[in-house]
């Protein structure tokens, strides 16, 4: 087809503005783009910001955590070594301390550790507090079995904790693994409670405590294969093997071989056998 020169020439105008305009489009909308990309860095930087305040918030939170938890672990472990002062002459008097001191670890160093996790995901923190928690329940559970000869539950200690938190925001409760990793090392105190309750002639509370903690070992079999995070118990549950056997041996070593025992040299109460295995027929 032909074209005029003049057609021609004002083809190639028109095309070469129609040229220019989608360049100018072009570089309207890169333009255009520019500030929506700052937008965005902006964004992302201050959201880097706050996620960094908030790492080192918890880092901060971490180190106060353990800190309590360190104090609780110490503390509680000085219930038990009192706990174990018990004789048949000074239980109640020793009981007493007992009650008062744990009393002392949860006024002062639980609440320390309700107010830095109450209103917070705190299990996120469960691994710096647990060893604290672990031992608290042991010199808790120790001290009521002590005195009453029953199990503290879980309940019942979470019931101690709550006038300790602030009722508009979610209380610190102790979840069911740590109950259960202070419960299985209660029953290693427990074993080294009955081992000195023989040495001093209570062959029966010894064999009370051999009853309870071969109660505790049968019903924990029956819990930790179920459980999801069962690892650390595993490993406890061999360990509470190993104190029901030796309690076991304990008490039946006294009564196989109570007779072979005499009374010690100068005493005049012929009832001395050790152990208190004169009063069983063999």
């Amino acid at each position: 087809m032909f074209f005029s020169p003049v057609f021609q020439k004002f083809f190639h105008m028109a095309l070469k503005s129609h040229r220019l305009l989608q360049m100018a489009d072009t570089s309207s909308l890169s333009t255009a783009k520019k500030p929506r990309t700052m937008t965005t860095e902006s964004a992302m930087k201050e959201g880097f910001e706050r996620y960094t305040e908030y790492l080192n918030a918890l880092n901060d939170k971490r180190e106060r955590v353990v800190k309590a938890s360190r104090d609780i672990t110490i503390n509680s472990k000085k219930v038990i070594f009192q706990v174990h002062r018990i004789t048949k002459h000074n239980r109640e008097e020793v009981l007493e301390k007992a009650e008062k001191d744990l009393a002392a670890v949860t006024d002062q160093y639980i609440s320390r550790l309700v107010k830095e996790l109450q209103g917070t995901d705190f299990w996120k923190l469960r691994r710096a507090y647990s060893p604290g928690v672990q031992e608290y329940v042991e010199a808790a559970t120790l001290c009521k079995f002590c005195k009453t000869g029953t199990l503290l539950n879980l309940d019942e200690i979470n019931a101690t904790l709550l006038p300790l938190s602030d009722p508009s925001v979610e209380p610190l409760q102790i979840n069911i693994l740590d109950y259960l990793l202070g419960l299985a090392d209660l029953t290693g105190e427990l074993m080294r409670l009955a081992i000195g309750r023989i040495s001093d002639g209570e062959l029966e509370y010894a064999e009370k405590i051999c009853s309870f903690v071969r109660d505790v070992y049968r019903e924990l079999t029956l819990v930790v294969p179920i459980m999801d995070d069962n690892s650390e118990m595993k490993k406890k549950m061999e360990t509470m093997l190993q104190s029901v056997v030796k309690i076991e041996n304990a008490c039946f070593s006294v009564h196989t071989r109570g007779s072979e025992y005499i009374p010690s040299l100068g005493s005049s109460d012929t009832g001395f056998a050790l152990l208190g295995a004169s009063d069983f027929e063999l």
